[in-house]
């Protein structure tokens, strides 16, 4: 377990119901200083109140909830100046020029400058951070979609957070513009020090920035672990394929070492076309969410060991 200086995120039993009707259900979790963490699950799952509630934006109904050392119900300003947040859309501040609503944002965050965190970012390094210097001085509303959703990742971290929240942030980005994204997260968390808490439905954005993946389903929590620790867990199955004679044959085992030896002691060079397929990331969201919503879970997972139990 983390340290305790290094958790800036610790819910315990984190509940929240409306109504007669249950939306969380005990959701316990921890992210360390710098550590990127990606939230999967389906459309219902509790991802977005979860968030709003580590916002301080929606009061839950039961549970412990430690961000940055408070209680997002009880942040100050000077709370509240330590995290960034990227909706999944923002106001249109049209008639604003790029630059000019960066320095306008970012001279809200000067009381809260610290020794170790001079905020803000400087408005030319952050505007060629999210890759917005052609159009530094255009007018907002002359921006593409994927131009302005770049401003909207530059608008959530004007303010140097120390804790960025982010739902669904590459919506409309064509294929560069996300990978200059994922180089982006990767310089916060690994230079910046950044902690980033993101939502996706993009398995593959997914696994190529998550240190951890929470997985939702039904209000609770049915997975918590690294990407390859998960794409293992689903009862460490993977796929033998090969042929013999031109014929081609698949198995499924959870001893795949074990079965290809095998396999070479019975037909040795006559083998061709080998392969084995471990569970993808997809294959092992997909069946921990299907066994969640049949039932077949059980009590809710909140580790890889009880995963892959």
């Amino acid at each position: 377990m983390a340290s305790s200086n290094s958790v800036v995120l610790d819910v315990q039993q984190l509940r929240m119901r409306y109504d007669e009707t249950d939306i969380l259900h005990d959701v316990t979790f921890q992210a360390t200083r710098g550590e990127v963490l990606v939230m999967l699950g389906p459309n219902g799952a509790g991802k977005t109140t979860t968030i709003e509630i580590l916002e301080g934006f929606r009061r839950r109904s039961a549970g412990r909830v430690d961000v940055l050392g408070t209680d997002p119900e009880h942040g100050d300003e000077q709370w509240r100046a330590r995290i960034g947040v990227v909706l999944q859309s923002w106001r249109d501040h049209a008639k604003w020029r790029v630059r000019e609503l960066l320095q306008h944002l970012g001279s809200y965050y000067v009381p809260y400058a610290t020794p170790r965190t001079p905020r803000p970012w400087d408005t030319d390094q952050l505007i060629e951070l999210v890759g917005l210097t052609d159009h530094a001085n255009a007018k907002i509303a002359t921006l593409s979609g994927g131009q302005r959703r770049r401003l909207d990742v530059a608008i959530g971290i004007v303010g140097k957070p120390d804790l960025l929240f982010m739902d669904e942030p590459t919506a409309g980005f064509d294929p560069a513009a996300r990978r200059d994204f994922h180089d982006l997260v990767h310089r916060l968390a690994d230079l910046e020090d950044t902690t980033v808490l993101l939502t996706t439905h993009d398995l593959d954005e997914a696994e190529k920035l998550a240190d951890r993946l929470l997985i939702l389903a039904g209000g609770r929590i049915i997975a918590d672990g690294s990407p390859d620790e998960l794409s293992r867990s689903v009862a460490g199955e993977a796929q033998v394929s090969w042929t013999v004679d031109g014929q081609r044959f698949v198995h499924t085992t959870t001893e795949s070492t074990k079965y290809v030896h095998e396999l070479f002691k019975q037909h040795g060079d006559d083998i061709g076309e080998l392969e084995v397929r471990r569970a993808s990331l997809e294959d092992t969201y997909m069946t921990l969410v299907r066994r969640a919503e049949s039932g077949e879970a059980g009590a809710p997972v909140h580790s890889l060991a009880e995963v892959t139990r």
